[in-house]
């Protein structure tokens, strides 16, 4: 979770994440999280800059060899 979406925008200081799709969020992952127990998975779930915790991630597992991201589009 990047805290970055929790603060308010640049477009009159409406938050990116209202309390409403906070809890879908939650939720969300929280659904994901038991199905792949349930599938003999696992998931990983840290708070704060993708850039900095996918780096220590990384170092921390140390046999990573590909990382894919999606990255949010911004208008101009």
């Amino acid at each position: 979770f990047d805290p970055r979406h929790y603060l308010g925008t640049h477009y009159y200081g409406f938050p990116k994440t209202g309390p409403h799709r906070l809890r879908f969020l939650l939720e969300s992952v929280k659904d994901l999280r038991e199905t792949l127990k349930k599938k003999g998975s696992t998931l990983v779930v840290r708070k704060g800059k993708p850039e900095d915790v996918i780096s220590g991630l990384i170092t921390q597992l140390g046999s990573v060899s590909a990382v894919a991201f999606h990255e949010e589009v911004r208008e101009i």
